[in-house]
């Protein structure tokens, strides 16, 4: 009996293995493909460029654990700074580096979006203030503004303008997204994995 409880064993140990690499082999293929190349920021695009990087925030030294930083002052977005074990699998690692370089190029974006979304802006106002014959700042010193109606004008035609650059940023931003989950599930079988062959050590020992 001792012995058929071990063949069974072996043969569920072996059958998941080959399941296992069947579907990692299944998932490279579709993530091989040209057109799912991981795309950076298009250069041409970039008019003004905020600095670059994420917030300077830096979790307490003994941290395990992933520690999610404050708003940055550019992007507006909260850096996740991640944590490495000492024992890091290349697939972890993998996992991780491609988290961080989604971070920074969504930073980098929006950092110069939100740049422009200002620069532009500010003209907008002017020119409009100018066209009316009026200063930057009101009789009482206040920065002049426009009604809801004008600016709803900017509004429109910034959306307009960057449509194409914002279609791009979706579509890239799908696309890295699909490479991590891909790379999760990797990192999430191969640790399932690893414990299943514990327990085979310890049941055989």
């Amino acid at each position: 009996m001792p012995c058929a409880a071990g063949a069974r064993g072996r043969g569920a140990m072996a059958a998941l293995r080959a399941g296992k690499k069947s579907l990692l082999r299944a998932l490279s293929r579709s993530f091989a493909c040209r057109g799912c190349q991981l795309a950076p920021e298009r250069g041409a695009e970039r008019r003004d460029t905020a600095p670059s990087g994420v917030s300077r925030f830096c979790p307490p030294r003994k941290s395990c654990h992933d520690w999610i930083g404050p708003p940055d002052k550019y992007s507006n977005l909260r850096p996740v700074h991640f944590y490495i074990p000492e024992n890091e699998s290349p697939s972890e690692q993998k996992l991780r580096k491609l988290r961080q370089e989604t971070q920074e190029w969504n930073q980098q974006f929006w950092a110069n979006q939100n740049l422009t979304f200002s620069k532009e802006k500010e003209e907008f106002i002017h020119s409009r203030l100018k066209t009316k014959g009026l200063g930057l700042r009101t009789e009482s010193g206040q920065k002049a503004t426009l009604n809801a109606e004008e600016m709803a004008d900017f509004y429109k035609e910034f959306l307009s303008k960057n449509f194409q650059k914002h279609m791009y940023y979706n579509r890239d931003w799908y696309k890295r997204n699909f490479a991590i989950t891909f790379f999760m599930g990797k990192v999430a079988l191969e640790r399932l994995w690893n414990k299943l062959k514990q327990k085979q050590k310890k049941s055989n020992s």
